[in-house]
């Protein structure tokens, strides 16, 4: 049976940037306590920064965190991770982290990884890839990502539909749900 067939699990995307202490990290660590607390599995990269800091929000409260990592890079996984999966490159990373989102995404501040990210779930909603699926939110956590889904929405008005926006972490039980 795949990863992601018996969890409930939900991909937070984020930067390997932020370090402990920071806005960025803080934030990350509550979103993967809230989700854990939910009843979540949360999935991620597997390194450092949002996706440590988000691991050990959903460790501290008891939740599991399956790290996707790739051999192509020599860091080592973070601390918090319970399972690992490792990959062989990038792209392999990204659709298994895509495909093991068995109820949806989390997109914190970052770089261009975590653009790409948000991108690839974006467009796929958007094109309806997932029409035999179950519901998979997007949520795009703080004000960060606001200026590129409103830039988004000029260009394809109903594109802003497919993405929430949320400033607090306690908001994204009205996204997913208890368990």
């Amino acid at each position: 049976m795949p990863i992601g067939a018996e969890k409930k699990i939900v991909t937070i995307f984020g930067s390997g940037d932020p370090l402990e202490g920071s806005d960025e990290y803080a934030l990350a660590e509550t979103v993967g306590a809230k989700l854990a607390a939910l009843g979540y599995t949360i999935a991620n990269g597997g390194y450092r920064g949002t996706m440590e800091a988000s691991a050990r929000g959903a460790r501290k409260n008891g939740g599991e965190v399956v790290g996707v990592s790739c051999s192509i890079w020599n860091s080592a996984p973070n601390d918090y991770i319970t399972r690992g999966i490792v990959t062989k490159n990038y792209d392999e990373r990204l659709s298994t982290l895509i495909d093991i989102a068995t109820c949806g995404f989390v997109t914190l501040p970052g770089g261009t990884g975590t653009l790409v990210e948000l991108s690839m779930v974006w467009e796929a909603k958007s094109k309806g890839f997932w029409k035999n699926a179950p519901e998979k939110p997007i949520v795009c956590m703080g004000n960060f990502w606001a200026p590129l889904v409103d830039m988004m929405a000029s260009q394809r008005p109903d594109s802003k539909g497919f993405v929430s926006l949320l400033e607090n972490p306690e908001k994204l039980s009205e996204i997913f749900p208890a368990l």
